[in-house]
């Protein structure tokens, strides 16, 4: 069976090959439209842009389906769990007892725990979701009896930077905080040189710590918005993009399965990783303001 899909992919190469060629480079197909966010709806307020878009759009799905989500479980809640209430259980470990729990104090964690979960919750759901084709591309249309409809395209909230910085800047400011009410303000930044170290060198560890510290919300926010915006140009380009831009036909048969590929990677183990990392990093920068020691 292997011998005979592997004969179907040649030959359906060479036929390609044979019956279109190559129409040369088509100029036409930008890539980068696909994550061009033209305005739905126009809101302008002052010289602030409060327009409604895909990116907005999927913000608010996302929203919706996490405290959905959250609402539907809290009601299926039973003393004997059935099938989705030991999924849920099994999320909460994770999220409680590895996430929070393992790199934060016992009061910190029942404090933060709320936030952390919700963070993990929203970027998986805003992940997974980025995955799905919806009728939204409102840059290529589909004629139907007359009306023009948005083509189906993926995206993907955390797939623009805008929304992991936001996620981000309210990390980092929260942890912040909760490391001066710990400690008082002048104990917090002392605690950012490792005790021993001589006086001549603290002002340079300090200055050092400072960049770290702000290099974290360049980190923190890059580092989702990147893996989740290359999976996606991934199965763009993958999924016929090249051909399209080569004007070679026979190039989309060739990279479809790499494209499934991908798109299967993506799904099953990136979206949920991402979040993983975020929630855990998260957690350690909570945990690591309010500890005693450095």
């Amino acid at each position: 069976m292997l011998l005979i899909g592997f004969g179907v992919y040649i030959g359906g190469a060479i036929i390609l090959l044979a019956a279109f060629g190559s129409e040369g480079e088509n100029e036409e197909f930008q890539p980068q439209e696909e994550f061009r966010l033209e305005p739905w709806i126009e809101i302008n307020i002052g010289g602030l842009d409060m327009s409604i878009n895909r990116a907005v759009f999927y913000l608010f799905l996302a929203c919706i389906l996490t405290a959905g989500a959250m609402v539907y479980v809290a009601r299926r809640m039973q003393q004997r769990p059935n099938k989705v209430q030991t999924a849920v259980e099994t999320l909460y470990n994770l999220t409680y007892n590895t996430i929070t729990r393992g790199n934060m104090s016992e009061q910190m964690s029942k404090k933060w725990f709320p936030f952390v979960a919700t963070l993990f919750f929203f970027i998986w759901i805003s992940n997974l979701i980025g995955y799905l084709p919806l009728p939204t591309n409102t840059h290529e249309t589909v004629n139907i009896f007359g009306i023009e409809f948005p083509s189906f395209g993926i995206y993907a909230a955390t797939a623009n930077l805008s929304i992991p910085l936001v996620l981000t800047l309210i990390v980092w400011f929260s942890y912040q905080v909760e490391g001066v009410r710990a400690k008082g303000f002048v104990p917090y930044v002392k605690s950012w040189i490792p005790s021993g170290t001589p006086k001549a060198m603290r002002p340079f560890l300090l200055v050092i710590e400072i960049i770290s510290q702000t290099v974290r919300i360049i980190s923190l926010s890059v580092r989702l918005f990147a893996n989740i915006l290359a999976g996606h140009l991934l199965i763009l380009f993958m999924g016929g993009g090249l051909g399209v831009i080569l004007g070679l036909a026979v190039l989309g048969w060739i990279t479809f399965p790499l494209a499934l590929v991908f798109f299967i990677f993506e799904v099953v183990l990136v979206a949920t990783l991402q979040a993983f990392i975020f929630a855990t990093l998260t957690s350690i920068y909570f945990g690591e303001a309010s500890a005693g020691g450095h």
